[in-house]
């Protein structure tokens, strides 16, 4: 059974799908990229989101050579870049940013910064001041070097963090961190968070004079 409040000393946050839907721009980019490989769009979908993109292309091209995929991948990244179109915030994801003022939280995603930074900024959300982007990683997500290396900068263990994550890969990032997930959205759904919500408009936060986070479902 799923709890409905969760404890911890510091937040990590995916961005795509967790506080920004960018959904429209990455099924443009990646059924076309599906398409010109002859591989099923819908099923590439289900592998691309929380990964960067030479991690998908790696699981989907697994005979080519990861140099053609570090190549493919800068191309893919500066199309995503420039197209913003149809990329808004989640719900309640505005709110959700300022009550995490103040409190020590980072943003944990597998898009560069370039990336991160247009995304957040055509969502009209603020850049957490502490961020781990794909430069900051030797290995995308499922692996867990991203939120590690959040949980160190902000300078928590990773059992006292919690991870907000929408996909599959994310979520086994962050579990094999040690974190607890709070799931957002359909897609965490069916992957067993401690907790999970629809949308951001369904979580309160709250800080103690302890110290301690507490994060509830409403």
């Amino acid at each position: 059974m799923q709890a409905t409040a969760l404890t911890a000393r510091a937040l990590l946050l995916d961005m795509d799908g967790t506080l920004v839907n960018s959904d429209a721009v990455v099924e443009r980019v990646w059924r076309e990229w599906a398409v010109g490989y002859g591989l099923d769009p819908d099923a590439t979908l289900k592998v691309v989101h929380g990964r960067q993109g030479y991690a998908t292309m790696a699981e989907l091209l697994p005979d080519r050579p990861m140099a053609e995929n570090y190549a493919e991948n800068a191309v893919l990244l500066a199309r995503e870049t420039a197209d913003v179109e149809g990329v808004v915030p989640i719900p309640g994801a505005p709110a959700f940013l300022a009550a995490l003022a103040g409190l020590p939280h980072a943003l944990v995603t597998s898009a560069d910064t370039a990336l991160a930074t247009a995304r957040m900024g055509a969502a009209g959300l603020p850049m957490p001041e502490v961020r781990i982007t794909a430069e900051c990683v030797g290995a995308s997500k499922p692996d867990p070097e991203g939120f590690l290396k959040g949980a160190a900068e902000l300078g928590f263990a990773p059992g006292d963090c919690i991870a907000f994550e929408d996909s599959a890969a994310g979520i086994e990032s962050a579990r094999a961190a040690g974190m607890r997930v709070v799931g957002i959205g359909p897609r965490a759904l069916a992957l067993g968070p401690d907790l999970h919500v629809d949308d951001l408009t369904r979580i309160d936060v709250t800080a103690g004079p302890d110290g301690w986070i507490r994060v509830r479902s409403l």
